[in-house]
């Protein structure tokens, strides 16, 4: 691969910073894994190689394979053996990654529900009739968490997060990992905002009973094999959800606007 070519400051809009060379290399050495087949497990190239390849000093070379770690792309193991390897990106890591990105953006319950409300129903449509028997009992364990009110505030947040984790579940099974991947996203921060917002308290019991009412027949869908209900339902449970969670955010607000 030829020496990275410096960037023509005259070809970018001005409101664009321009990237540092750590980054660029970087991403010269994905692409250079992509160009070679390379695949999690994979050693790289030795860190003279790398000089070599990219036509870059040592430091940079070095900020670069710092920024694949933080990235969690790359791993270096030292001793015997070791040496600079693919490393694949976790789910875990990946959702975190993307929560960073939305931390200090304010997402709002109604920014969550209107991709929740499109989504969710293909996935549950796409699933009915194709769980095996060991995922039904795990779903129907999920349900028996939260299967009756709460009788305390604390009860009422794990409900909530126990519920998410119902649909957090359903898009561990996914055909389409990228479908499965944003309705587990979104479901996760939607936990981390009922949690840090306390749209938990007051408990809701009309919330609770129409998310367990429908999350029961969402289930008989999905055992039966009828997509087109469970794609119904869960229409139903994101609209009734929406609504339900929007008022407990309003009522959040008010009453820190009132305390205040």
């Amino acid at each position: 691969m030829d020496a990275i070519p410096e960037k023509d400051e005259s070809q970018s809009p001005a409101r664009l910073k321009r990237r540092s060379r750590p980054l660029r290399v970087a991403d010269a050495i994905k692409e250079l894994m992509i160009e070679n087949g390379m695949v999690a497990g994979d050693r790289l190239p030795n860190e003279i190689e790398m000089i070599e390849t990219f036509g870059m000093s040592k430091s940079t070379i070095r900020e670069a394979m710092r920024i694949l770690e933080a990235q969690g792309l790359v791993e270096t193991k030292t001793g015997p053996g070791g040496g600079s390897f693919i490393r694949q990106v976790s789910h875990e890591r990946a959702r975190a990654l993307l929560g960073n990105y939305f931390y200090f953006r304010d997402l709002s319950i109604a920014d969550i529900y209107q991709l929740r409300v499109m989504l969710e129903p293909e996935l549950a449509a796409s699933l009915a009739g194709k769980l095996p028997a060991h995922a039904i009992e795990k779903l129907e364990q999920d349900i028996a968490r939260y299967s009756s009110p709460a009788n305390t505030l604390e009860e009422e947040r794990d409900h909530h997060i126990n519920s998410l984790r119902f649909h957090m579940r359903l898009a561990h099974y996914a055909d389409n990992v990228l479908l499965g991947f944003l309705i587990d996203f979104m479901a996760s921060i939607l936990s981390d905002i009922t949690v840090n917002r306390h749209l938990y308290d007051p408990p809701n019991l009309n919330l609770w009973r129409k998310g367990i009412d429908s999350q029961r027949r969402l289930l008989d869908a999905l055992r039966d094999g009828d997509s087109e209900s469970a794609r119904a339902i869960m229409i139903e449970h994101m609209t009734n959800a929406r609504k339900l969670m929007q008022n407990q955010e309003d009522h959040v607000l008010k009453k820190f606007i009132t305390e205040s």
